[in-house]
């Protein structure tokens, strides 16, 4: 039923307890485990950039490492089961790029984390988690986080 689960993920306590799960299911279904960490490039692109030293400081560039150590955990907790994973480190608007990289993959199932926030909170803030659900027309599986966790 389910053969491409895709992960996206942002390295957060709210990630963490969707990586879980996404291997679990993987597992369950002998499928392929797509992991996605997208940077945001509205959060780079607003940065002034008066710290560059060779383009090797910044927001970026700390965005990237993150990432790059997200996928790796992911990938090798998910080895470790022995589950097929693709990763991929990309930029642009989380939710677009979630959605894109679904189309793009034919994923089967999409799998997000998401925190317990007040509703002001995501009044004013939003969440992509709750973008893609409106948007994503895959079965989509939310993981909630608590926010003490």
């Amino acid at each position: 039923m389910y053969e491409r689960i895709l992960l996206a993920t942002d390295g957060t306590a709210a990630s963490k307890n969707a990586e879980s799960h996404a291997i679990d299911l993987a597992n369950t279904h002998s499928a392929v485990l797509h992991v996605l960490f997208v940077i945001d490039e509205n959060i780079y692109s607003a940065y002034s950039g008066d710290e560059y030293v060779d383009e090797a400081e910044g927001p970026e560039h700390g965005l990237q490492e993150l990432g790059e150590e997200t996928i790796a955990h992911v990938r090798s907790a998910a080895e470790d089961v022995d589950i097929d994973v693709v990763t991929d480190v990309e930029r642009g608007d989380p939710v677009e790029t979630i959605l894109n990289y679904g189309d793009r993959e034919n994923v089967d199932m999409v799998v997000l984390g998401t925190k317990h926030r007040p509703a002001e909170y995501r009044a004013l803030l939003g969440s992509v988690t709750n973008r893609v659900l409106r948007l994503t027309t895959r079965p989509t599986v939310v993981i909630k986080t608590e926010v003490n966790e």
